[in-house]
C-alpha cells in the first residue's frame, strides 16, 4: 500500500512520540484516610482527628526522588511551638527563634535528633540540623506545657492529614514502596505495626482507611529524666 506524503512525514512524529511516553515514567495520586479503630468510622471533625504523617518510602528497583535539604523556623511564642508539626528533609536545618520575654531551653532526647539548646533569652535563636530520618519529640525543659514534633524524611513522597484526617500524595511514580505513618498520641510499636507494602501504579490509588486506637496521654520528662518541678508564681 502506497503511502501520502503526509502520511509518510507523519510517521518519524509518531514514532518519537511513543518512544518518549515509553520512556516518561507514569506518576500517581495516593489517597488514604485515618479511621478509629473503635468505631470504623474515619474522623470527621478537626478537634478529633490528630495530627498524623504518611509517607512512601521506595524499595529496590522503584524509581526514588532526591531530596532537597531546606531552612526551616519553629517559632517560640506565648509558651507555644509554632508550628506544632514540621515535616522536613533529611538534611534540613531548623532554626528555634525565641519570640517570648523570658528564657527557653529547647531539648530533644528521642529518637530522631538527640539535642539540648541550653537556656537561651529572648530576641535570641539556636539552630539545628536534623541529618537523618527519623521523629523528634520536642519540648522546653522550663516550660512542661510546651511541645512540638518535628519529622525528617528521606523521601519526598509524603502528606500530613488535613481536617477531615485525609492523606493526599500527587505524582507519586509507579512502583513498589513501603508505607510508613506517625500519629501523635500512637504507641511507636504499634505504628510499625502499622508499616506495610504497597503497589502504586495507574492514575490513582487508595489505601483505604488507617485505623488507629485512643490517643495517650503520656506526661514527659524534663532534660534529666525527672518530673517537671511547678513553674514559681509571680510575686505581685
Amino acid at each position: 500500500m502506497l503511502l501520502t506524503r503526509q502520511a509518510r512525514c507523519a510517521i518519524p512524529a509518531i514514532l518519537f512520540v511513543c518512544f518518549f511516553s515509553a520512556g516518561v515514567s507514569k506518576a500517581t495520586e495516593v489517597t488514604a484516610r485515618l479511621a478509629s479503630a473503635q468505631s470504623g468510622q474515619p474522623a470527621k471533625k478537626l478537634a478529633k482527628t490528630p495530627p498524623a504523617v504518611l509517607w512512601l518510602e521506595p524499595v529496590p528497583l522503584t524509581p526514588g526522588a532526591a531530596v532537597t535539604p531546606g531552612k526551616f523556623v519553629l517559632l517560640q511564642k506565648n509558651k507555644t511551638f509554632i508550628p506544632h508539626l514540621l515535616v522536613v528533609p533529611v538534611g534540613s536545618s531548623v532554626a528555634f527563634p525565641n519570640a517570648d520575654p523570658f528564657f527557653h531551653n529547647v531539648f530533644s532526647l528521642f529518637d530522631g535528633k538527640r539535642f539540648d539548646l541550653g537556656l537561651y533569652e529572648a530576641g535570641s535563636s539556636r539552630t539545628v540540623l536534623f541529618s537523618r530520618q527519623g521523629v523528634s519529640y520536642i519540648f522546653c525543659d522550663i516550660h512542661s506545657e510546651m511541645s512540638a514534633v518535628v519529622i525528617a524524611l528521606n523521601t519526598p513522597f509524603y502528606s500530613a492529614s488535613d481536617g477531615n484526617g485525609d492523606f493526599r500524595l500527587a505524582d507519586v511514580p509507579n512502583g513498589e514502596y513501603d508505607l510508613h505513618i506517625w500519629v501523635e498520641g500512637q504507641r511507636p510499636s504499634f505504628l510499625e505495626g502499622l508499616t506495610r507494602r504497597v503497589h502504586v501504579s495507574g492514575r490513582s490509588v487508595n489505601l483505604g482507611e488507617i485505623q488507629v486506637g485512643a490517643r495517650t496521654q503520656e506526661q514527659h520528662l524534663d532534660k534529666f529524666g525527672r518530673p517537671y518541678a511547678p513553674e514559681p508564681k509571680p510575686a505581685y
